[in-house]
């Protein structure tokens, strides 16, 4: 069983008060964009940073308005937001939350849902919880938080935790088959956004900015989100490891001085042989999982390197000529 290797850098009338509002706020601050890191707390560099892109976002607003031809240019700018087109359902568990009750998929069934691996060490899952917090109160009938803890830390010392962020959402400890479903858990915090169908349309690793999860969500609801692109996207192993098989790019292989017929010996040997770094993973999963792994970044790499520059066939001696039969 692989190991987890934690990435740690890092009425309706109530819930939706104007929807209208509410949408323009989240396309004009989704251009904002921050990626925050894996577990590290919010410093005050972010802060600038982010004060620094809405000033920017004015800018631009004023520049839209008066010159009509930024404007076109501006949607090839358009915040988007990616959902996997036809997502696998998600893998079902049976767990006990710290309160007793019983947690699983089917119970959150019709709702939007939110799966939030993360640990009470973990500084940017402690960051976001009161984000998760504010979400779960603002859409508490069609939304539900699962915060599923990798720690090793016993129950109570979690519980408390919990009870001091005020964590109003199920929290349960996720065992190590659980983290196996859903692909190791390479970093903290690891979310994943199922539809109201229980299929995962989405996955993000590290602390992310609470307007994205929000965009997705209502949109995922059928709730405006203002001006804000919505694609789609094949799942070639970022959300589930065993779709890898689909990929046709991986990272830090380099492919392009393959022919065709060449890239597809590659990608077929990628998925036929496991990688030795003991994930117990193919090498095309392992590259998708752990793009720091030197053993599987060298052995793709070799495996390209034989396919580009084969190595020429060795030609058979010559046959000795006939001897002439004596006369």
């Amino acid at each position: 069983m692989p190991q987890p290797r934690f990435n740690a850098v890092g009425s309706d009338k109530e819930a939706y008060p104007d929807e209208r509002r509410e949408s323009k706020h989240l396309s004009a601050n989704l251009t904002l964009g921050v990626v925050r890191p894996l577990c590290s707390p919010i410093d005050d560099t972010m802060r600038r940073a982010i004060q620094a892109g809405f000033v920017l976002f004015l800018a631009t607003s004023l520049l839209v308005c008066c010159f009509p031809s930024f404007a076109a240019a501006q949607d090839q700018q358009q915040p988007t937001i990616r959902f996997v087109r036809n997502p696998d359902l998600a893998p079902d568990f049976k767990l006990t939350s710290l309160d007793g009750k019983p947690i699983t998929l089917a119970g959150s069934k019709g709702k939007v849902t939110l799966l939030n691996f993360w640990a009470t060490w973990c500084g940017p899952c402690r960051a976001e919880i009161p984000d998760l917090v504010d979400l779960q109160n603002k859409y508490k009938e069609r939304l539900q938080i699962l915060g599923l803890v990798v720690d090793d830390e016993d129950q109570d010392a979690i519980k408390e935790f919990a009870e001091k962020f005020g964590i109003n959402y199920p929290v349960a400890i996720a065992g190590d088959d659980v983290r196996v479903q859903y692909g190791g858990i390479g970093a903290l915090p690891t979310s994943f956004v199922l539809n109201a169908e229980g299929r995962i349309v989405q996955k993000h690793e590290g602390l992310r900015d609470p307007l994205l999860y929000e965009t997705e969500i209502r949109s995922l609801l059928g709730l405006p989100i203002g001006n804000i692109k919505v694609e789609t996207f094949d799942d070639t192993g970022q959300i589930f490891l065993k779709n890898a098989e689909r990929a046709s790019e991986l990272p830090g292989v380099d492919l392009s001085k393959l022919t065709p017929e060449q890239k597809a010996v590659a990608l077929h040997k990628f998925n036929a042989e496991t990688c030795t770094c003991g994930c117990k993973y193919t090498l095309a999963q392992c590259r998708i999982y752990d793009r720091n792994c030197q053993i599987s970044k060298t052995s793709t790499g070799k495996i390209v390197a034989a396919l580009a520059h084969p190595a020429p066939a060795k030609s058979e001696p010559a046959a000795p000529p006939p001897k002439e039969k004596e006369k």
